[in-house]
């Protein structure tokens, strides 16, 4: 590889790995905020988890758009139209006084995360060759690492130190800064398809808002409420309706053949479940260790520095080793902590819980989602060809922020129906059961891991080598029965030296 492709491949490396880190440090340093929020506004758990959920909901519903829109109209053009849209959003979001346009300006990050988070992988894909990519994932896992284990001690020192306002200025300068450079270092591409299907589009948009805003709603309105049920039927009949388009038209947005791929369909499975189990989980672990043990805002951000730490150190580790061992049993020993870890905790957790019998399970916990991450990644782009990536990349994070939805709002299901906020106790009773569904939705995810095929990208590189050596001397052998067979007959001569 040239010095001159090199460079162009770390630039894009450095380019898409800063907008991973902004995405992922802005819901990190939101949830550590979430008790200031609460007391500084007033919120309810309701407007607790629509500043989380308006993210999520907008994030979530255009994962697929976002993926689209770079294959039709340019991956680059779009992801800096993306990077423009949740800068602004957060400038917005920072200066928001009430929780009504906090949620907002929330929603408009959301939508601008769904652009660009798809296009990251995507971009990643383009500029560096097979061989190569599973080093690339590493760091670009990596760096989200980094985001994960600083984004609760910014938001702690934030929050403590100035305003919970100003959580959202720290995206602003590193938005400006980087659009600039994402606009003349990364080189533009397109997806296999020139027409932008709306009709599916429309149907696949319109379907995930219903299942995501049912969810939303059903810890408030409960799962049985008219609202509820309307919106989850309706979007999972929209949904089909999607399917059933994507299976007969010639330029799907969403392959459904990417899903009779046994890898692609079981790795979607096992995100769905770690963001559910995990995701809920964070939801209130970072409000019990403020509202029940009584740290402060940056003490709690010190303090899941462990967590979050383990998850740095491990990420770009799990992204190279993947690439050589496959991704199986990365995923099953990640899955495998998470649910240990949890439920460590779930058996630990009481009103005086010392920091020092949460250290171990937080490094677990850490690890474990590391162990996911970029093997994950891995493996959903093994699964598919390089100019499907972002349609690939699309689906798998879409799903895998309905599970953190399905997370929260279940979790917080359980947690009301057994507790709540009026005393340390009484949330303590909600968190126990809500973090044992965690752990089993987690234990269950790690089985599905052993359904995916037990290979490597070793294996499949000598798999591939042994076929084409055994092609090699077949096509030599009949060539020298062609030569042999020319003197004797020569018509026959030469239709199999032809044939080989």
């Amino acid at each position: 590889m040239s010095d001159s492709r090199s460079k162009g491949n770390g630039w894009t490396l450095g380019i898409v790995s800063v907008a991973l880190f902004m995405a992922v440090l802005d819901n990190l340093v939101v949830s550590i905020a979430l008790p200031t929020i609460h007391r500084d506004l007033g919120a309810s758990i309701q407007s607790l988890e629509w500043t989380v959920n308006a993210y999520v909901l907008a994030y979530a519903v255009l994962l697929l758009t976002g993926a689209a829109l770079g294959d039709r109209f340019g991956r680059k053009r779009m992801f800096v139209v993306g990077l423009c849209v949740f800068t602004a959003a957060s400038a917005g979001a920072a200066l928001a006084p009430t929780t009504s346009l906090l949620v907002a300006a929330r929603a408009v990050q959301g939508a601008g995360a769904a652009i660009v988070t798809p296009l990251t992988l995507t971009l990643l894909a383009e500029a560096f060759p097979k061989e190569r990519r599973g080093m690339a994932i590493g760091v670009w896992s990596g760096i989200s690492g980094i985001a994960v284990a600083i984004g609760p001690l910014v938001g702690g020192a934030v929050v403590q130190g100035i305003s919970w306002h100003w959580i959202f200025w720290i995206n602003v300068p590193i938005g400006v800064v980087l659009i600039p450079i994402a606009v003349r270092r990364l080189t533009e591409s397109k997806g296999p398809y020139g027409t932008l299907d709306l009709p599916g589009l429309a149907l696949a948009s319109t379907g995930a808002f219903g299942i995501v805003f049912g969810l939303v709603r059903a810890q408030s309105l409960g799962w049985t409420s008219a609202t509820v049920l309307v919106c989850m039927i309706g979007g999972a009949a929209l949904l089909a309706g999607f399917v059933a388009r994507e299976l007969h038209t010639s330029e799907p947005m969403l392959p459904m053949s990417f899903f009779a791929k046994r890898s692609f369909a079981v790795t979607n499975v096992v995100s769905l479940s770690m963001y559910f189990g995990m995701f809920g989980s964070i939801f209130f672990l970072s409000q019990y260790m403020q509202n029940v043990l009584h740290n402060t805002p940056l003490q709690a951000g010190l303090k899941l520095l462990v967590w979050t730490g383990a998850s740095m150190v491990v990420a770009p580790l799990a992204g190279v080793f993947s690439e050589r061992f496959g991704s199986r049993p990365f995923m099953f020993a990640g899955l495998t902590l998470q649910a240990s870890a949890l439920a460590w905790l779930a058996s630990m957790i009481s009103t005086h819980l010392a920091y020092s019998h949460m250290i171990v399970p937080f490094a677990m916990a850490g690890a474990g989602m590391a162990l996911v991450f970029a093997p994950s990644a891995n493996a959903v782009l093994a699964s598919v060809r390089t100019e499907q990536a972002g349609q690939a990349s699309g689906a798998n994070n879409a799903i895998r922020e309905v599970g953190g939805v399905l997370g929260v709002a279940v979790l917080a299901s359980v947690f009301t129906g057994a507790g709540g906020y009026t005393s340390p106790q009484s949330f303590v009773n909600g968190l126990i059961p809500a973090v044992w569904v965690g752990v089993a939705v987690l234990g269950a995810g790690a089985l599905t891991v052993l359904a995916l095929p037990f290979r490597t990208s070793v294996a499949a590189k000598a798999e591939f080598a042994d076929v084409a050596a055994v092609a090699a001397v077949g096509a030599n052998a009949v060539a020298e029965f062609a030569d042999d067979a020319a003197p004797a007959d020569g018509a026959l001569g030469a239709l199999v030296g032809e044939a080989a």
